[in-house]
């Protein structure tokens, strides 16, 4: 038990808020990568939407560990969020736009930000609480900087490809 309650209440909003964006966030990589199977993207993407899944239900497990009760309505509001998202225009009204690819990408890995912010912060608290396992929080903190890699690397390849220009032989031009 905390001996600071009002840091234990802070941390069920925090964790609470993280699930609602990791819920929203793997709705939105399955859709993208449902959307580019079969195309030169399709593999990679698909893996990365799994192991979003995977880490979303790994921040389930460990807000059960800490006894940090699930704000359903938070999910809720994040998946219909991300369906909202979908009608955004994209410059096409019958066909996928290369723009949807680009914007979609970017939103991915702003989330996966966040969620290696998160475990860098459960981290921190793992320090001062075994309920928390430190090996897994570094193994996803490790998992959350490839993935943030990954879709930067697919993220300028659709830049190219939708706005003109070449992919540099850089840190974010590797193939996926």
């Amino acid at each position: 038990m905390d001996a600071n309650p009002d840091a234990t209440t802070l941390l069920g909003i925090y964790l609470n808020d993280h699930l609602a964006g990791a819920t929203g966030g793997a709705a939105l990589a399955t859709r993208l990568a449902r959307a580019e199977r079969g195309g030169p993207l399709g593999e990679t993407l698909a893996r990365l939407a799994g192991e979003i899944d995977e880490d979303r239900t790994a921040l389930i497990d460990m807000m059960a560990a800490l006894g940090v009760p699930i704000r359903r309505y938070k999910t809720l509001a994040a998946l219909a969020a991300e369906r909202v998202a979908r009608l955004k225009p994209n410059g096409r009204l019958v066909t996928r736009s290369p723009l949807s690819r680009v914007v979609e990408l970017e939103a991915m890995r702003l989330g996966v930000e966040g969620k290696g912010a998160a475990w860098r912060t459960l981290r921190v608290r793992a320090e001062t609480d075994a309920r928390l396992d430190v090996a897994r929080l570094d193994a996803l903190i490790s998992r959350a900087r490839s993935q943030i890699d990954e879709l930067e690397r697919l993220r300028v390849r659709a830049v190219a490809e939708a706005f003109g220009g070449e992919v540099e032989h850089g840190a974010a031009a590797g193939s996926p």
